[in-house]
């Protein structure tokens, strides 16, 4: 029987992110759950939700499976789910361009300005921090046609101003809220050569970080399940649960 997947979704995002990715899953025979993380949808909700609050969902998520799942995490849904993987059982994590755990520095320049530019909005770690558009369509929708770009962000929300501060300003997190280790399970990461927001050199960071391996798709950028050539990415985590599946046997 195949095992359980979670999805779990990047900053201003929801379940609807995986809804193309999810369906090679499925049609494999995994029973697919694509959660959307605590408050999205609602501003209100949302402000002052912790990264810990988020890890802690998707672990009661993990244990709740027949059989512990396979848990795939994209931007910060990918640290969400290394955070998730150290707190429930599970049999493999996959993460698609996943932003980085406390400890491991951005290789590039546009890295280090996502740490400190949300400071322009003034105590944001308190707030609800709204979607930007222009950052969309450089950074992450930039291999997009418009029209599309712009109905995926017009689905996008509010993000907790302290995940994103606990994400992207771990240095000055004196709780280490993301410091994850090695989880126990094969681990995959994947990046896109043209990312510059989890650059393939950060993501060989975070993949070494947890022992697992990092492949690159040097065409593609930072939508990883939903930009052209997702199909390829689909393929090569179902064939990396398949193999370590049969090596498990």
């Amino acid at each position: 029987m195949a095992s359980p997947v979670i999805m779990v979704h990047g900053a201003f995002c929801g379940g609807w992110t995986f809804d193309a990715f999810r369906r090679p899953f499925e049609a494999a025979g995994h029973l697919v759950q694509t959660p959307n993380l605590l408050g999205h949808g609602d501003g209100a909700l949302v402000a002052g939700r912790s990264m810990h609050d988020y890890a802690k969902q998707i672990a009661a998520l993990c244990r709740a499976c027949d059989e512990p799942p396979v848990l795939i995490g994209h931007s910060m849904g990918g640290l969400v789910a290394q955070m998730a993987a150290s707190r429930a059982p599970i049999s493999r994590l996959i993460l698609l361009a996943p932003s980085p755990p406390w400890g491991i520095s951005g290789a590039t320049i546009e890295e280090a300005v996502s740490a400190v530019s949300l400071y322009a909005l003034g105590p944001y770690w308190l707030q609800a921090v709204e979607p930007d558009y222009g950052v969309v369509r450089r950074y992450s929708l930039d291999r997009l046609p418009r029209d599309r770009r712009k109905a995926l962000y017009g689905r996008m929300v509010a993000e907790s101003g302290r995940a994103l501060w606990e994400t992207l300003n771990w240095f000055m997190d004196p709780f280490m809220t993301t410091n994850v280790g090695p989880v126990g399970v094969p681990t995959l990461a994947i990046a896109g050569g043209r990312d510059v927001i989890h650059p393939p050199a950060t993501v060989r960071q975070t993949a070494a970080r947890l022992g697992g391996s990092c492949e690159v798709f040097p065409s593609m950028s930072h939508w990883l399940p939903g930009e052209p050539g997702w199909e390829q990415v689909a393929e090569t985590c179902l064939d990396f649960i398949a193999d370590e599946s049969r090596a498990a046997a």
